[in-house]
C-alpha cells in the first residue's frame, strides 16, 4: 500500500505553497483510496533544531561506517543521545514509511524556511539512501526565478533541495511545481505583474492535480 508523507513549511493561513501541495495530495488520495497518508505542518508544529545529542548519534554513524536506517536506534546510548532520538525517531519512521514525500514550501531569502531546514537536519544522517522514494516539492516565490528571468541565478530554493535530495538521500526523482510572483498580491511595485502571477498559480494548481493522478 503506497504512503504519502505531506509536509508544509509556510506559516501563512492562506498559503500558496500549501494550496498547491494540497492540490497534489487531494488528487493523489482520490486515486489511492484507503492508502497511507501522514501530514505535518512544520510551521504550526516546528521541529527542534539538532542538538549535541544528535551530533553524537551522527558521529556514531560515521564511526560505524555504515548507515542502516533500521538499526540507528542501536547506536543510541548516552542520555543526550536518548533525548535526541526521541525527536528523530518519529520523524524518521514517517519518512521511511513513505513512498512519496510531498513538500509545500515558500521561498525565503532565495532559499527555504528554517522550519523545513530543521526537519531536514533531524532526518539526515551520513551515507543514507532513500531511493527509490520520490519527492514532489510545491513552492511559492515572491518574484520570478524560472530559467531566463533576471533572478534565475538567485534560486537557491530549488537548486538546494534538488542537490540535497540527490547528495544526501540518493534521490534523483524529484519534481518541482513553482508558483511565482506571489508578491504582486501585496507589493505595488509588482502590481503590474499580477496577471502573470495568477497564470503561474493556476498552472501550478493544475499541474499538481494532474501529477497527483499519475503518481
Amino acid at each position: 500500500m503506497p504512503t504519502l508523507l505531506h509536509l508544509d513549511a509556510s506559516p501563512r493561513p492562506r498559503s500558496i505553497s500549501k494550496a498547491v501541495s494540497a492540490a497534489f495530495a487531494d488528487s493523489w488520495r482520490l486515486e489511492h483510496p484507503g492508502t497511507g497518508y501522514v501530514y505535518r505542518d512544520l510551521a504550526a508544529d516546528p521541529v527542534p533544531f539538532i542538538d549535541a545529542g544528535w551530533t553524537e548519534i551522527c558521529d556514531a554513524v560515521l564511526a560505524a561506517g555504515d548507515t542502516d536506517l533500521e538499526r540507528l536506534a542501536t547506536l543510541v546510548r548516552t542520555p543526550a543521545q536518548v533525548g535526541a532520538w526521541r525527536i528523530v525517531e518519529p520523524l524518521l519512521t514517517e519518512l521511511l514509511a513513505a513512498d512519496i514525500v510531498l513538500i509545500g514550501t515558500p521561498m525565503y531569502n532565495y532559499s527555504i524556511p528554517a522550519a523545513l531546514k530543521a526537519w531536514l537536519d533531524q532526518v539526515t544522517f551520513p551515507r543514507m539512501s532513500l531511493a527509490p522514494r520520490r519527492f514532489v516539492v510545491a513552492t511559492a516565490r515572491g518574484g520570478a526565478y524560472s530559467p531566463g528571468t533576471p533572478k534565475a541565478a538567485f534560486d537557491y530554493q530549488e537548486r538546494y533541495l534538488r542537490d540535497f535530495f540527490a547528495g544526501h538521500f540518493a534521490v534523483t526523482d524529484t519534481v518541482f511545481i513553482n508558483a511565482e510572483l506571489a508578491n504582486s498580491r501585496q507589493d505595488p511595485a509588482l502590481a503590474r505583474l499580477r496577471g502573470e502571477h495568477d497564470a503561474s498559480y493556476a498552472l501550478a494548481l493544475d499541474t499538481a492535480r494532474e501529477l497527483g493522478k499519475g503518481y
